[in-house]
């Protein structure tokens, strides 16, 4: 079980919102590494997701040398 699934710790950053959260793992997306490579074009459609969202993952993403595709 991942630490995702477990709980140990959050599944994404902190700021991306409860909405998003729950949009990201209802498409499938369990954790931030599943995010890397997304089009923000294709995450946007997520009833949920907004900018603000996009924005605080893609700097997570960044941080680590990845991006939103």
């Amino acid at each position: 079980m991942s630490t995702a699934e477990s709980g140990e710790h959050p599944a994404f950053p902190k700021g991306t919102g409860n909405p998003a959260s729950r949009a990201f793992r209802a498409a499938g997306y369990l954790c931030l590494d599943d995010l890397a490579g997304v089009s923000a074009a294709e995450l946007r459609k997520l009833h949920g997701v907004g900018p603000k969202a996009l924005t605080v993952v893609q700097a997570a993403l960044e941080q680590t040398g990845r991006s939103l595709g």
